[in-house]
């Protein structure tokens, strides 16, 4: 029957969507990450150095900017839809800009190199691998960059120029500085080649590149003093790697990566109590899979406001949620999207009884309410034919006019052919449709705008 379908993909629709979304929360005003509690097998070194061979032969503190900021995946994609929303941004304004970002100083450090940030957000599978790498083995990710190094160098392949200064410090170790400290050049290579020993790494992918084994540099980018301190200390000037430690360095101080990483997962989550009631943030990405998650809540006495959003690049599955609740009953609405396919789903319950409602994007239309006067619910497929159901009765119109498939016709009494039942309104507008807006909203701001917050930033606030 229509009506137990609808009420089923209501109640799919939407556990499925609080399920992805909802997310740890901690102690009260503090800022949480999971613990790594079992960690996988660790990394074989030639393992590893088919990780880092994309980046081994980066200049010393770019490298360290690279293996800080792959430890947050999802700041990383973040940042680079930001840059390119951007562009017009350059120098200080640039910088002043990006520092008032939420992200980790080793993202914001990437800005000043767009390619690379570009390229770690378009290899987020690999740049997830990396980051995890090395938040769990650091000092061993440390020696793959110098082990490729040495091959490259024995191979001929890595020597300085006027864009870099190569220095065989000891065996063990080998820095790449900027020729001119003002200005750094990111070498391209390709990785099969310039090691003398062919590697290819899983997950990565980059612009066809030159079978030769020569290094190549793009255009220099300015890291001078004006640009390394003032507003911001993530400058290129506060990265360096202790090759002897096996840490990337930041501000004379080790940086270790992310502490959030568990069995590969990302997340985090905080909470903050006040006088008026509780708000709780959190955030969540499985490198496995692709998939972010984000999700927000506060409590007041005058009601709850929960909101959530998931989305995969990988795939284009996306979904977002909004519920909530005050003394006179509860509402949300959802939406799913894959494949150019999208459904809306919304709901209302109160003392007067429940309805809800489901649209897609090919043009099918449900509607379902209970309340006093019985159970009732109507559809529209997407070709046009429409159906209802009145307290168990099944009713089917393909434009002649209602006709019964199932039940005691005498009940057919009250439907029309808008698939309008006994006065109850859906949510208003034509054929009891409600502009779908409700349920959209935050569809295209998964990286931050709308639909985050307004709602869900309430505490204290009367509703």
């Amino acid at each position: 029957m229509l009506g137990t379908f609808t009420n089923r993909l209501l109640s799919a629709s939407l556990s499925l969507l609080l399920a992805i979304s909802v997310l740890p929360l901690e102690a009260a005003g503090q800022q949480s990450t999971s613990g790594y509690t079992e960690q996988g097998a660790p990394l074989s070194s030639s393992q590893l150095q088919q990780l880092v061979a994309p980046v081994a032969l980066y200049p010393d503190a770019l490298v360290a900017q690279v293996l800080g900021a792959a430890a947050f995946p999802d700041q990383v994609e973040a940042a680079a839809g930001w840059l390119k929303q951007n562009q017009n941004l350059s120098g200080s304004t640039l910088m002043t800009a990006v520092n008032s970002q939420p992200w980790e100083p080793s993202v914001k450090a990437l800005t000043q190199f767009p390619s690379v940030l570009e390229n770690l957000a378009n290899n987020l599978g690999w740049t997830s691998a990396l980051g995890e790498a090395y938040s769990n083995q650091s000092a061993d990710v440390m020696a793959a960059v110098q082990a490729l190094r040495a091959q490259a160098y024995s191979a001929g392949n890595l020597r300085s120029g006027s864009q870099i200064i190569v220095t065989q410090q000891s065996p063990q170790v080998i820095t790449i500085e900027p020729a001119n400290p003002e200005v750094v050049y990111v070498p391209e290579y390709n990785p099969a080649v310039v090691y003398g020993t062919p590697y290819v790494t899983p997950g990565y992918s980059a612009a066809a590149i030159a079978a030769t084994s020569a290094l190549a540099f793009g255009t220099g980018v300015a890291v001078g003093a004006a640009l390394s301190g003032g507003c911001c200390g993530w400058g290129y000037s506060a990265w360096n790697c202790n090759w002897h430690g096996g840490t990337v360095v930041y501000g004379n101080s080790g940086y270790y990566g992310n502490g959030a990483w568990h069995g590969g997962y990302y997340g985090s989550s905080a909470t903050a109590y006040g006088p008026n009631g509780a708000a709780r943030v959190g955030n969540a990405y499985n490198p496995s899979t692709g998939t972010y998650a984000r999700g927000a809540s506060a409590v007041t006495p005058y009601g709850t406001q929960k909101a959530g959003q998931a989305y995969n690049p990988r795939t284009g599955a996306y979904g977002a949620t909004h519920q909530a609740s005050n003394a006179y009953g509860s509402y949300g609405s959802s939406v799913v999207s894959k494949n150019g396919e999208t459904a809306y789903t919304q709901h209302q319950t109160t003392t007067r009884g429940s309805v809800g409602s489901v649209q897609t994007s090919d043009g099918g239309r449900a509607v379902a309410s209970s309340g006093g006067n019985g159970n009732y619910s109507a559809g529209k497929t997407a070709n046009g034919n429409k159906y209802a159901t009145a307290n168990g009765n099944v009713y089917k119109n393909t434009g002649n006019g209602w006709q019964q498939t199932r039940g005691d016709s005498s009940d057919a009494r009250g439907w029309s052919s808008t698939g309008t039942s006994h006065g109850v309104s859906a949510f208003g507008g034509e054929d009891g449709w409600q502009a779908r807006e409700e349920s959209a909203r935050g569809r295209e701001s998964r990286a931050g705008g709308g639909g985050w917050g307004g709602r869900g930033g309430g505490v204290g606030r009367r509703r």
